[in-house]
């Protein structure tokens, strides 16, 4: 995923951030369809619709996140969007420690991206969008996951949002035709598409379809740990002190989330044990 963000940086230069994601869809919409082939019952009926919703919902929050980190630093835009998932894990959350993780999450992610609240008010509301966008995406891929056509469904809705998204990429008139015609540009659109959309949401329909819509929210603050990681090894970026304590605070929330799980396996597989604790 940071790859492909390194790539999409190196094409800012040449399109627009709208184009930059819908070429991002389009190269994605393009390995999942040579590699999955759905069959014909994938392009009709609710499933055919609900396919397009999340497609749409998924291209938009791309497109949402480029047009705000265009505007405000990556950090703000990182923090305002994981709002989104926050959202969903407070919603879907039961319990007191469900909560506390949710809070962990939050704040961590917050120390780590360094949030400053400055830069353009139409940024802001970008992000905010992408926020939102990203709620929807949870749930949505939530709905596709369980009804156990994901990835079939993920290239269907990314073949339609590519569509339907396709004005964004040649509204910047004949500079971005010209951008489109060199193949450079091309491939790292195909890239960036694999890098940052197929391989991950693939892996996204594979870890919905084993855990609930709260407890994917909260792994995913795991993200922004993971370029903390990818900083200080490939970049030799080293964390600072609000950094490593916001390491440690979404370390922890993912903890709280997954040991009643790990419990409760346990607990089946030797139910005596539950005497003796």
């Amino acid at each position: 995923m940071y790859v492909g963000a390194a790539l999409a940086v190196e094409l800012f230069a040449r399109l627009s951030p709208s184009a930059v994601a819908v070429l991002r869809m389009v190269g994605a919409a393009a390995v999942l369809l040579a590699w999955r082939r759905p069959a014909r019952s994938a392009w009709r009926g609710p499933r055919f619709g609900q396919a397009v919703a999340f497609g749409l919902a998924t291209a938009l929050m791309n497109v949402a996140f480029y047009e705000a980190i265009a505007r405000i630093p990556l950090g703000t835009a990182v923090a305002v969007e994981f709002c989104g998932p926050v959202v969903v894990a407070a919603v879907a959350s039961r319990r007191p420690r469900d909560v506390c993780a949710v809070v962990l999450a939050a704040v961590g992610v917050l120390l780590i991206v360094d949030v400053r609240w400055s830069g353009s008010r139409t940024g802001m509301l970008w992000a905010l969008a992408a926020a939102a966008l990203w709620a929807v995406y949870i749930l949505l891929g939530k709905r596709l996951a369980t009804a156990g056509n994901g990835l079939d469904d993920l290239a269907v809705g990314f073949v339609v949002a590519s569509v339907v998204l396709s004005p964004l990429l040649v509204a910047g008139g004949p500079s971005v035709a010209a951008a489109l015609a060199d193949p450079a540009v091309l491939a790292l659109g195909l890239g960036l598409g694999v890098l940052s959309s197929a391989v991950p949401y693939v892996l996204d329909q594979i870890v919905l379809r084993k855990v609930g819509r709260a407890r994917f929210a909260i792994l995913l603050a795991l993200l922004p740990v993971t370029a903390t990681v990818v900083g200080l090894i490939a970049l030799r970026q080293v964390p600072g002190v609000l950094e490593a304590v916001g390491t440690a605070a979404v370390i922890v929330a993912v903890a709280l989330r997954t040991r009643k799980k790990g419990m409760n396996r346990r607990r089946r597989r030797h139910p005596k044990a539950d005497h003796g604790e």
